[in-house]
């Protein structure tokens, strides 16, 4: 049926939502947009006027839409080359969502994004629409025709999966940028006693290539090794170089919440390390550098004042 002007405005209006309900479960933001434009076109599709309340209409077709990618995108990863890691968005991203509440702050921070890996298709939405977006297990068992104690279960055992055992900590720009800063001084300094000071006895650092830039498949553990492997990484070569294709700019700033380090060259962002900060210490970098992931930073980075790069890498 043909859109009316109300009809397009009540979508409109709707998909700031459901894209930030997309992201957190799909980790991907161009998967998140196809989600969302499918959303639209059973929306366009559908007899609208019949539709008592759009907002769950709306939200439960996109739900069961990114259940059915859920389910086909774990078989694509058994066959995906070195670790799987989502896509991060950069400071200001619309598709972060919410940000009012330390639950939704939580809920899109890449360190538990990379954690919702581990999750069930229904306990990530569960856990998504209850945590990020606050609906009520009636309405969560609606969506996913369960029943309220069915959803109330799930959410408990989703929560204890993410919570992993640290306490990360909430940290604004400034202090985001302070940390970024004492790491990459520890990191360029050529020693490793220092990387090691800042981190937890248990980091870890993981890095998704995607197949199309070196990465190592298996994650550095413990701080010794992990602080060998930074201070390795931020050592001048000219090897590093050319598989970069030139010096890139290292800026500091943040991706989905905590701090970040991205790598430009060109205008185009070529890596973004996310690290994943406790009262410990820093627990774990995760390092992106699939260029398909990166598209939508790129997009952000050119459309942003990001100010002066601390240095030239390599």
């Amino acid at each position: 049926m043909a859109l009316t002007v109300n009809h397009m405005d009540r979508f409109e209006a709707s998909m700031p939502r459901l894209e930030a309900i997309a992201y957190r479960l799909l980790g991907s933001a161009s998967d998140a947009e196809d989600a969302v434009q499918e959303t639209f076109l059973r929306w366009q599709a559908a007899d609208i006027d019949r539709i008592e309340v759009p907002e769950a209409w709306l939200t439960k077709v996109l739900t069961n839409l990114c259940l059915n990618q859920l389910t086909s995108a774990r078989a694509r990863r058994e066959t995906y080359v070195g670790q799987w890691l989502p896509e991060p968005l950069l400071a200001g991203d619309p598709m972060l969502g919410p940000a009012d509440t330390a639950e939704q702050r939580e809920s899109v921070s890449y360190a538990v994004l990379a954690l919702m890996e581990r999750l069930s298709p229904n306990e990530r939405v569960v856990y998504v629409l209850r945590e990020a977006f606050d609906y009520p297990h009636r309405k969560i068992a609606e969506i996913l025709d369960i029943t309220e104690a069915a959803s109330q279960q799930i959410f408990h055992r989703a929560k204890r999966h993410v919570a992993d055992g640290k306490a990360r900590a909430e940290i604004d720009e400034a202090a985001a940028r302070r940390i970024i800063e004492e790491f990459l001084a520890a990191a360029t300094s050529g020693r490793t006693e220092p990387l090691v000071r800042l981190l937890t006895e248990d980091a870890i650092s993981i890095g998704d290539g995607g197949g199309k830039v070196p990465a190592r498949a298996k994650a550095f553990e413990g701080a010794l090794a992990v602080a060998k492997f930074m201070r390795g990484l931020f050592k001048p070569g000219k090897a590093k170089r050319a598989i970069a294709g030139g010096s890139p700019e290292v800026y500091a700033t943040t991706a989905n919440g905590a701090p970040a380090v991205v790598a430009v060259l060109d205008g185009r962002v070529i890596g973004i390390m996310c690290l994943e900060v406790t009262a410990e210490g820093i627990a774990a970098f995760r390092n992106q550098v699939n260029p398909d992931k990166l598209e939508r930073a790129t997009q952000r980075w050119a459309a942003t004042d990001h100010g002066e790069p601390l240095f030239h890498a390599f």
